[in-house]
Protein backbone atom coordinates (compact mmCIF):
# COMPACT_ATOMS: atom_id res chain seq x y z
CA UNK A 1 0.00 0.00 0.00
CA UNK A 2 2.84 2.46 0.10
CA UNK A 3 5.20 3.55 -2.56
CA UNK A 4 7.81 1.50 -3.61
CA UNK A 5 10.74 4.04 -2.58
CA UNK A 6 9.21 3.68 0.83
CA UNK A 7 8.99 -0.61 1.16
CA UNK A 8 11.75 -0.72 3.03
CA UNK A 9 11.25 2.26 5.55
CA UNK A 10 11.47 0.83 8.73
CA UNK A 11 9.74 3.59 10.65
CA UNK A 12 6.81 3.42 8.35
CA UNK A 13 6.78 -0.59 8.48
CA UNK A 14 6.46 -0.54 12.20
CA UNK A 15 3.56 1.71 11.62
CA UNK A 16 1.43 -0.48 9.25
CA UNK A 17 2.18 -3.07 11.13
CA UNK A 18 1.09 -1.64 14.63
CA UNK A 19 -2.30 -0.53 12.88
CA UNK A 20 -2.67 -3.92 11.36
CA UNK A 21 -1.57 -5.44 15.13
CA UNK A 22 -4.22 -2.92 16.42
CA UNK A 23 -7.45 -4.97 14.61
CA UNK A 24 -7.59 -8.83 15.21
CA UNK A 25 -8.93 -11.89 12.53
CA UNK A 26 -12.34 -10.95 12.76
CA UNK A 27 -12.07 -7.42 12.05
CA UNK A 28 -9.53 -7.89 9.32
CA UNK A 29 -12.59 -10.15 8.17
CA UNK A 30 -15.70 -7.33 8.58
CA UNK A 31 -13.31 -4.90 6.63
CA UNK A 32 -12.71 -7.39 3.80
CA UNK A 33 -16.35 -8.51 3.38
CA UNK A 34 -17.56 -4.63 3.80
CA UNK A 35 -15.19 -3.47 0.75
CA UNK A 36 -16.19 -6.60 -1.61
CA UNK A 37 -19.52 -5.94 -0.85
CA UNK A 38 -19.81 -2.70 -1.15
CA UNK A 39 -22.37 -1.52 -4.43
CA UNK A 40 -20.96 0.42 -6.79
CA UNK A 41 -20.81 4.10 -6.43
CA UNK A 42 -20.06 5.52 -9.43
CA UNK A 43 -23.53 6.43 -10.27
CA UNK A 44 -24.26 8.30 -7.86
CA UNK A 45 -21.54 10.26 -8.00
CA UNK A 46 -23.19 12.92 -10.14
CA UNK A 47 -25.73 13.88 -7.27
CA UNK A 48 -22.46 14.74 -4.87
CA UNK A 49 -22.92 18.42 -4.86
CA UNK A 50 -20.23 19.63 -1.84
CA UNK A 51 -16.73 20.97 -2.80
CA UNK A 52 -14.84 17.62 -3.23
CA UNK A 53 -11.04 17.08 -3.64
CA UNK A 54 -9.59 13.58 -4.66
CA UNK A 55 -6.19 12.77 -3.27
CA UNK A 56 -4.19 10.05 -4.89
CA UNK A 57 -0.99 8.25 -4.82
CA UNK A 58 1.05 7.86 -8.04
CA UNK A 59 1.88 4.39 -7.12
CA UNK A 60 -1.31 3.57 -5.52
CA UNK A 61 -2.00 0.24 -6.36
CA UNK A 62 -5.81 0.01 -4.56
CA UNK A 63 -7.13 2.84 -6.31
CA UNK A 64 -5.16 3.52 -8.72
CA UNK A 65 -5.17 7.35 -10.38
CA UNK A 66 -6.80 6.23 -13.43
CA UNK A 67 -9.90 4.65 -10.79
CA UNK A 68 -9.20 8.45 -8.77
CA UNK A 69 -9.99 10.03 -12.05
CA UNK A 70 -12.69 8.65 -12.60
CA UNK A 71 -13.95 9.24 -9.31
CA UNK A 72 -12.87 13.23 -9.37
CA UNK A 73 -14.66 13.56 -13.05
CA UNK A 74 -18.17 12.13 -12.00
CA UNK A 75 -18.59 14.26 -8.82
CA UNK A 76 -19.60 18.24 -10.27
CA UNK A 77 -16.56 20.41 -9.55
CA UNK A 78 -14.25 18.17 -8.17
CA UNK A 79 -10.57 18.75 -7.70
CA UNK A 80 -8.34 15.98 -8.14
CA UNK A 81 -4.70 15.81 -6.58
CA UNK A 82 -1.73 13.59 -7.41
CA UNK A 83 1.04 12.84 -5.02
CA UNK A 84 3.99 12.32 -6.46
CA UNK A 85 6.20 9.32 -4.28
CA UNK A 86 3.05 7.57 -2.94
CA UNK A 87 0.80 5.00 -2.43
CA UNK A 88 -2.37 4.01 -0.78
CA UNK A 89 -1.46 5.31 2.30
CA UNK A 90 -1.41 9.12 1.52
CA UNK A 91 -1.79 10.81 5.14
CA UNK A 92 0.86 8.45 6.24
CA UNK A 93 3.37 8.90 3.64
CA UNK A 94 2.56 12.06 2.92
CA UNK A 95 1.02 13.77 6.04
CA UNK A 96 2.01 17.69 5.60
CA UNK A 97 0.91 17.66 1.93
CA UNK A 98 -2.29 15.84 2.75
CA UNK A 99 -2.81 18.45 5.53
CA UNK A 100 -2.25 21.45 3.47
CA UNK A 101 -4.15 19.95 0.65
CA UNK A 102 -7.68 20.07 3.27
CA UNK A 103 -6.42 22.88 5.02
CA UNK A 104 -6.65 25.28 1.22
CA UNK A 105 -9.88 22.95 0.56
CA UNK A 106 -11.57 24.35 3.65
CA UNK A 107 -10.08 26.86 4.15
CA UNK A 108 -11.64 27.95 0.22
CA UNK A 109 -14.91 25.94 0.74
CA UNK A 110 -15.74 27.74 3.71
Amino acid sequence: FVHPSRAQDDELRRYMRAMADDNDAEVFVRQQTAMIGRPDSRPGLGDIRCPTIVVVGDADTATPPERAGEIAAGIPGARLVTLESCGHMTPIEKPMAVADLLADHFTAAA
